[in-house]
């Protein structure tokens, strides 16, 4: 006598993995990009052309400069997850589950604080106070019903107040868009959000870790010292 087949249960549907939301800084990496490319166009010219022991003090040179330009703009990041914060500055890299992060404060730098009371700063989201006090002007137009210079509504030199369906659509704009912020500290507001709503979850639980950054600290050292050698010898 034969039994009936039973079907295998269907597979746990898979849980999608969200990625980390990036924040870097785009004028820092532009600037580090310059660098990088002034920095090597005159240290391999040193290199090529350079007589004696110039083209070793190039070479110490870059292996001095090059990890610190890299460290101060193009490295610094900051990766906000569901469960966790990773602040990733020019020497250390810093992991704070979203349970251990008492506040995310913004001043003349924005920096992250953990329960413990340790405070880290976000390189990656730099303060711009020129950013703020552009933000300040648009939104005080925006309440008062007026149109942002070079706007829709003030033509090319606008910027006077609206009539009654200008005004409206302004209102109408400020209640959809919310309020001008500048771009870091829209960053800092999302970060902030995150947190509330992650910090009393089971899987944002957990330890502070933070590492130091060997992979530049080694290089810029060694550059360093060998530059200090050379420099030293004569």
């Amino acid at each position: 006598m034969t039994t009936p087949e039973h079907p295998s249960p269907p597979p746990p549907p898979s849980v999608p993995q969200t990625r980390d939301r990036a924040y870097r800084s785009p004028a820092g990496i532009a600037g580090g990009v310059l660098l990088l490319a002034i920095a090597g166009w005159l240290g391999i010219d040193a290199v090529v052309a350079g007589e004696g022991r110039t083209p070793w003090l190039a070479l110490a040179t870059l292996l001095l400069v090059v990890p610190v330009v890299v460290a101060y703009t193009v490295r610094p990041a900051v990766f906000a997850g569901e469960d966790r914060l990773r602040v990733r500055n020019p020497l250390r890299v810093v992991v704070l589950p979203w349970g251990r992060v008492a506040s995310l404060r913004s001043g003349y730098s924005n920096e992250v604080v953990a329960d413990s009371g340790a405070k880290y700063q976000l390189w990656a989201v730099p303060v711009s106070l020129r950013a703020r006090k552009k933000a300040a002007r648009q939104e005080t137009r925006r309440a008062a019903g007026e149109a942002p210079r070079g706007g829709l509504f003030g033509g090319r030199g606008g910027g006077g107040p609206l009539g009654a369906a200008g005004a409206d659509r302004a209102a109408a704009l400020a209640a959809d868009d919310g309020p001008v912020r500048a771009e870091t500290d829209r960053i800092m507001d999302e970060l902030r959000a995150l947190r509330e709503a992650r910090e009393s979850e089971p899987t944002a639980q957990g330890e502070v870790t933070v590492r130091w950054a060997y992979e530049v600290i080694a290089p810029a050292v060694t550059g360093a010292v060998l530059l200090a050698v050379l420099l030293a010898l004569g």
